[in-house]
């Protein structure tokens, strides 16, 4: 199982791992980004995450390809929910199974880097107050080439 999803579902962690067995695989590493209830001391009560879908899963998929030239793996899955999300629900997954754990790490890490410096994938917190902020919005990439 290899590729990038935008999904307005939760997540099905169980399922993405199984994706990533492979009897030749002798390391798994993931990454579950979950939506916590404090942020730079504000009281959390909820996310909401919106995405350019057809543009985020482009920009996931090269990302997923850059690591995959990168290091030597047998399986690469990343998911990131959009929608509004409660306390403790996981937002995005990263799995990835190889060889050997060095690759497995690397990949992991270098997935989740890039996917929240380079998808277009927007939040917005709803704190106690009341008060709602957007979050984190950075420019889109102009890799507007296709594939």
């Amino acid at each position: 199982m290899n590729g990038f999803r935008i999904s307005p579902e939760a997540l099905d962690l169980e399922a993405l791992r199984a994706g990533c067995l492979s009897l030749r695989a002798g390391a798994f590493t993931s990454f579950e980004g979950w939506v916590r209830d404090l942020n730079e001391g504000e009281a959390v009560l909820r996310l909401e995450y919106e995405a350019y879908a057809s543009m985020a899963e482009k920009e996931g998929g090269r990302i997923l390809k850059e690591a995959e030239q990168r290091w030597p793996l047998l399986a690469l899955v990343a998911e990131h929910r959009v929608g509004l999300l409660e306390i403790g629900d996981c937002a995005v997954y990263v799995g990835v199974a190889s060889m050997h754990r060095a690759a497995a790490f690397e990949a992991c890490r270098y997935v989740i880097d890039e996917v929240k410096e380079r998808v277009p994938i927007w939040k917005k917190e709803h704190y106690a107050t009341g008060v709602t902020g957007w979050i984190n919005c950075h420019k889109v990439p102009d890799n507007t080439e296709s594939e």
